[in-house]
């Protein structure tokens, strides 16, 4: 029975893992469909769907799945049609969350959001609510091995980064939404290919929260969101001490 009991619980394992897995390519799928559409299917003229395209590979996606959902986005072959969706509001704690989404559904994708921050003290709001507390950046990271903190806040600011951040894992850049695709090209020539490259929305008001309870709350929430098939990203302006930070 033990032996038995053992594989059951590597076939678990394993069904979870290809679940997470399906569910990493779908999303890269419709990024990259969307992307396709909006800014054309060549990758090299397109520098979010190039960007998009080499996560997908490291991700082990094939050629051929890759090829499919770019020809899908510019229509050369029929695909569902997904468009994105913003939604924000509050959490616990007056806690401001911001929610991307890509659906081809979005009576199902609100449902489902709204029944997140419901079921965990939160409420969703309207277009405006939150997002003035957020904006959009192009973000680039790479391991802390590629080059010291001094040489890699040089490269990004002549590449014209907005900014640098370094720690003992890894150097974040954080550059404009138009400038994004030069710094990335930039940087590439000195240190190769980013760990990550990606436009995404960063808090610029932080809100503190002291209540261990409602700090997990919010993670709650924010996993749940994360888990959705539809939700892209989810960002909070959560700021905790760093003694409660280690309590989650």
């Amino acid at each position: 029975m033990a032996g038995h009991s053992k594989f059951k619980n590597i076939q678990h394992r394993k069904a979870a893992q290809d679940k997470k897995k399906a569910k990493v390519y779908t999303k890269y799928i419709r990024d990259i469909m969307t992307a396709a559409r909006s800014g054309g299917g060549d990758i090299a003229s397109n520098p979010t769907l190039r960007s998009l395209v080499d996560k997908a590979r490291r991700e082990n996606m094939t050629n051929e799945v890759v090829t499919r959902a770019i020809k899908r986005g510019t229509g050369e072959i029929a695909g569902a049609d997904y468009i994105e969706r913003t939604y924000e509001g509050y959490g616990p704690g007056g806690v401001a969350v911001f929610v991307t989404t890509l659906t081809d559904n979005p009576t199902r994708t609100i449902t489902n959001v709204r029944t997140a921050f419901t079921k965990n003290g939160g409420n969703v709001g309207q277009d405006g609510t939150v997002a003035w507390m957020f904006k959009q950046v192009g973000q680039i990271t790479y391991p802390a091995k590629v080059a010291n903190v001094d040489q890699m806040l040089e490269a990004a600011i002549m590449a014209g980064a907005e900014d640098a951040e370094s720690d003992e894992m890894e150097h974040v850049v954080t550059t404009s939404v138009g400038g994004f695709g030069t710094v990335r090209d930039v940087l590439a020539e000195d240190f190769g290919d980013a760990e990550s490259a990606e436009l995404v929305y960063i808090p610029t008001q932080m809100q503190a929260v002291t209540s261990l309870e409602t700090a997990q709350t919010i993670m709650k929430m924010v996993d749940i969101l994360e888990n959705d098939d539809d939700v892209q990203a989810v960002v909070t302006n959560m700021e905790l001490s760093d003694d409660l930070a280690a309590q989650l």
